[in-house]
């Protein structure tokens, strides 16, 4: 006898959700065993590194795969530009919301002074300066443009495989119902992949274990303490920025429950914090997205593009700490001041997107460029940098949630009553292959016409 298949998605449903207490399990005892043993829990951070790399491994051919579907399967081209432009315009908004709140919060908090800089941590400062990117904008833009069609794949690049994607999609596109079976290939490609990914997932304990380890054992609760201030501040500053600026956006323009939605992405949220990379959630991400009940094309663009470009916790980050080394350096910044180099940050940050600290090496390079003074107080946040790390993932991942769905709804793209169904807990995410075949996806050829009920039963075949 067959097993009804609810029943088998409802058995897969219980399987991952005892995976995600054991990534929470693993979580905790991670953290006591960083402060309980710091010099053991830094060795461990192989572990956390090589978990995440195996992510990463995955994050090019799901978005090329995604991308290829959602742009190959739509009609016109111009519907693809305007999702594009549209996307790269509400980042560049949201970039200067962000800016604004963070020097409101940074201003009135004044969360650096009264304390004294040593000249280790100069040192330390010094360092992350030689460190930060020296890329132009002609050189990022050029970046973009893989070497051969297929080095975008094998190094990484999100920007690389967004372009290369997209001229695979056109291309497919503009074959017309030539280009039909390749689609269908590109199709069986994503659910490979993603079976692969889900494969991969239930390695998470194990390397959230390591990564947070290794982050409170090296970071020490006497760091903690002393710059409580800073992360108290910064994690407030997230935290109005994605429940105020964002919760409203959200329900004015589509209608939808910031909870709710944050809710739906909890997995991705605790998947964030245990791995200290927003990264390991991309996947995630693009797949949950599209079940929710916006269109491939829109999900394939703005998740990707979020990613390099749409980068809130970021442009937060940045601005509360350049007011904080510049308070506790006794050399507070004018108002001009403050704006001139939070600019210069913003783009500078596009750049050093997909780099691994780029945060601390942006922060280091601005200040060199605009107040060579100000760098030796980089090393002030060296210690809690990982712990302000997590909390803008975190903020940059809601970000990117909230603008997919946006702009799923500006574009009538997004299916409201899907989402409705979705967050009732009718239609579950089907956590084993991470793919929704109802939604979005690429045209299929047409089934063979059933066969009339004559009240006879049907032929068996083999």
């Amino acid at each position: 006898m067959s097993v009804p298949v609810q029943s088998r998605t409802q058995g897969r449903r219980d399987r991952t959700h005892f995976l995600y207490i054991a990534v929470l399990v693993a979580a905790i005892a991670g953290a006591v065993l960083g402060m309980v043993a710091p010099d053991a829990a830094v060795e461990l951070k192989p572990i956390g590194t090589g978990f995440v790399n195996l992510i990463k491994m995955m994050i090019s051919p799901i978005i090329f795969c995604t991308i290829v579907l959602g742009v190959g399967s739509v009609r016109q081209a111009a519907k693809v530009g305007r999702v594009g432009g549209l996307a790269l315009g509400y980042f560049v908004v949201m970039s200067f919301v962000a800016l604004a709140i963070g020097l409101v919060v940074g201003n009135i908090l004044q969360p650096g002074e009264g304390l004294h800089l040593t000249d280790a941590l100069k040192d330390v400062g010094q360092a992350q300066a030689k460190d930060a990117p020296a890329e132009t904008l002609p050189d990022f833009l050029l970046s973009i443009i893989p070497v051969t069609l297929v080095s975008a794949f094998t190094e990484g690049q999100v920007l690389q495989t967004l372009l290369v994607a997209l001229l695979v999609g056109f291309g497919l596109q503009a074959m017309g119902p030539a280009g039909e079976p390749i689609l269908r290939g590109v199709g069986h490609i994503q659910k490979l992949v993603f079976r692969v990914l889900s494969m991969i997932m239930w390695a998470a304990p194990i390397g959230a274990f390591g990564a947070i380890a290794a982050v409170v054992g090296s970071a020490g609760v006497d760091a903690l303490k002393a710059l409580a201030t800073i992360m108290f501040g910064f994690y407030v500053t997230c935290l109005i920025f994605v429940v105020v600026v964002l919760g409203l956006m959200l329900r004015f323009f589509a209608g939808v429950n910031l909870f709710q939605l944050l809710k739906y992405l909890g997995r991705e949220f605790l998947l964030i914090v245990s791995t200290s990379s927003s990264e390991s959630a991309l996947p995630r991400l693009i797949a949950k997205m599209e079940h929710l009940g916006v269109s491939r094309p829109v999900v394939g663009i703005t998740v990707p593009t979020g990613y390099s470009f749409n980068l809130d916790g970021t442009m937060i980050y940045l601005t509360m700490a350049s007011l904080f080394i510049a308070d506790s350096m006794g050399q507070p910044l004018s108002l001009g001041q403050q704006i001139t180099l939070l600019l210069f940050m913003m783009v500078a940050s596009k750049g050093a997107a997909g780099v691994t600290g780029a945060g601390l090496a942006t922060l280091a390079g601005a200040l060199q460029s605009h107040k060579p003074a100000l760098v030796d107080g980089v090393g002030l946040i060296v210690g809690i940098d990982r712990f302000m790390s997590e909390a803008r993932a975190v903020t940059n991942f809601a970000g990117n949630a909230v603008a997919t769905v946006l702009i799923g709804t500006w574009t009538k793209e997004f299916d409201r009553e899907q989402a409705r169904r979705v967050f009732a807990g009718e239609l579950p995410f089907d956590e084993t292959t991470l793919v929704d075949d109802g939604h979005g996806a690429a045209p299929e050829p047409a089934a063979p016409a059933e066969p009339t009920d004559t009240g006879k039963e049907p032929v068996k075949t083999a």
